[in-house]
């Protein structure tokens, strides 16, 4: 395997915590104790992430929070109603907090990057919204989720385009009519989440699956995400004909060649930087 740079830096005056090494980036929200996407919390997030796209140092994202009952709140209901005032009654500044938010979950979904949810706390709204975008989520089994807009009269309409990406449509119905919290169990039935561990192991053992897919192929994770979810929109054989010119393209590549040439070999995979 090609060797992963193993560095650190802190950035901690930030309402996002930076930390890089051993080629994951760990980004964590460090805004307590609600953990809220302001307007000023998702730019820090968005520039993280833009900034990373083409970084061969960083093979996986881990998105955290900083130690508290609250993994993320959802948007910063404080700043949104202050603004009200405003001569349009807050309509600009809605737009730009709800278009914000929007770009930051595609960037998630569509980042060249796995990106991996540690989620310890609650997660609502929004907040359940992040957690629904990343491609894996895990979740201490003291976490509950819940889209509780519509008990301040909000349908969590933006957060119901992960869910409805990710859950069955009933389970995020149910979700997003009642606003009731459900625990880290029923999220893992739901589909929302991978796993549950206690909590005392969530780092550790998020860490480790991050470290399990940083040591393999930079371009076969890459391909492979993106055309994940592009299939996924499409209709059965729109999507063996994508997948399959995808295949071809793989196969072609140099990290395959040499991954099937260290399976014969039988060593370790000297993976192409990308």
């Amino acid at each position: 395997m090609g060797e992963i740079l193993a560095i650190k830096t802190i950035a901690p005056q930030s309402p996002v915590k930076v930390e890089v090494e051993g080629g994951i980036l760990r980004l964590t929200l460090s805004n307590p104790p609600a953990n809220a996407l302001s307007l000023s919390v998702m730019a820090a997030l968005q520039a993280q992430l833009d900034g990373v796209l083409h970084d061969p140092s960083v093979r996986v994202i881990v998105l955290a929070a900083a130690p508290g009952k609250v993994f993320c709140a959802g948007h910063d209901l404080k700043e949104m109603t202050a603004r009200r005032t405003d001569a349009d009654g807050g309509k600009a500044f809605f737009e730009e907090t709800f278009g914000a938010c929007s770009r930051l979950m595609q960037s998630i979904v569509r980042h060249p990057k796995p990106v991996i949810a540690e989620i310890d706390g609650i997660a609502t709204a929004a907040g359940c919204q992040v957690v629904a975008s990343c491609d894996l989520a895990i979740a201490s089994d003291q976490s509950t989720f819940g889209v509780n807009g519509i008990d301040v009269g909000l349908f969590c309409s933006t957060p119901g385009v992960a869910l409805a990406r990710g859950l069955k449509p009933k389970h995020a119905m149910e979700m997003l009519l009642t606003g009731e919290m459900i625990d880290a169990s029923s999220a893992r039935e739901f589909g929302l989440i991978n796993r549950v561990v206690p909590r005392e192991y969530l780092n550790q053992i998020v860490t480790k699956y991050a470290q399990v897919i940083a040591a393999k192929s930079p371009s076969a994770v890459r391909l492979g995400k993106k055309t994940f979810y592009e299939q996924a929109g499409m209709n059965l054989a729109e999507a063996y004909d994508h997948a399959s010119q995808i295949m071809v393209e793989n196969m072609l590549n140099a990290d395959a060649r040499e991954g099937v040439a260290a399976f014969f070999g039988k060593r370790k995979p000297e993976w192409k930087a990308e």
